[in-house]
Order: structure tokens, then sequence, then C-alpha cells
């Protein structure tokens, strides 16, 4: 990918700087057990908008017995899942949509271009393009392995109704 085209240069962020890790992202975004897709988060730029985080992806992960026997693939939907999660660590960490929680809103022009495995480390970088604070938050967001681009696209955050969702009967 040529470098103009990059959400942050790969020279500006160090996979072994951790500024958030398991624990400091658990406090924030809600998904547990086999559902949390990120590992740790090594750059977070209010003033740029932009994050970059990782998935260390294991032999154990959910997807590896069915996704597909004998050759296991990320599927691009949990490629997707990790994009979600950094763009709301990232928008909840610095209350930019003024919410209790964020949930998808809708994807654009998302690409796969590349394969994951269990072993690779999946980088995630979001930058943050629109905000309507209390609606709405845009992001476009780029996943690699070994700095070659396997997943991108735009993703919209919208704030969930917790309230109203944890009264609910069912």
């Amino acid at each position: 990918m040529p470098s103009k085209d990059l959400i942050i240069d790969f020279s500006e962020y160090d996979l072994d700087h951790i500024v958030a890790d398991i624990e400091q992202i658990r406090r924030i975004n809600p998904q547990r057990h086999e559902m949390e897709q990120l590992t740790a988060i090594v750059y977070d730029n209010a003033e740029r908008g932009i994050c970059v985080g990782y998935k260390d992806v294991t032999h154990d992960e959910f997807w590896v017995r069915g996704h597909m026997p004998g050759m296991p693939l990320m599927p691009g939907v949990v490629m997707c899942e990790a994009a979600a999660q950094m763009c709301s660590y990232h928008s909840q960490r610095h209350n930019l949509l003024n919410t209790e929680m964020i949930g998808f809103g809708g994807m654009d022009n998302v690409r796969f271009r590349g394969t994951v495995v269990p072993g690779d480390r999946l980088v995630v970088a979001a930058q943050k393009l629109q905000l309507r604070v209390g609606a709405m938050i845009r992001c476009r967001f780029q996943c690699y392995v070994n700095e070659q681009v396997v997943c991108e696209g735009q993703i919209r955050g919208i704030p969930i109704p917790v309230d109203a969702l944890s009264g609910r009967t069912s």
C-alpha cells in the first residue's frame, strides 16, 4: 500500500510499546471471552483521531476448528470486528460520542486483501473521519499482517441504548 494511503506510517508506532494491555482494554470495551479481538493498544492519539493496536491470533480462536478445516483462515467478519473494537476503544477512551456503549452502525468500502492465520499478529489502525456527538462516529480502518494490508474499509459506530436494552424482558 502506498505510504500516502496509510492511516499512520509504520515508523510512528512501536508494537513492543504497549499503551493499553488487555486489562486496560477491558475497562473500556465490553467484549469478553471469544469476542475479545484486541490484545493491546500501541498508539492512541486523540488530537489526530488515530489509534493502533493488535490481536495476536492463536490456534485456540473460536473459528479455527470450522473455518476452514485443515486451513484455518480468520473470517473477514472477525477482522471487521477487531476494527470495530479498535474504533470503539478510541471513541470511548476519549468520550467522543458521550455514550455508555457503541455498536455497529454500518460498514462501507470494505475490502479483503490478504489472509490471517493462527500465529499471525493482526495490526489494526483506525482514524476518525466524522463525528456527530451523541449520534454517530465514522472511522476508516486498515488491518495488516507483517505490514501488508489484509483488510480495509470504513465503519460507523452508533450509541447503544444500554438502559432500554437492559430493561428488556424476553
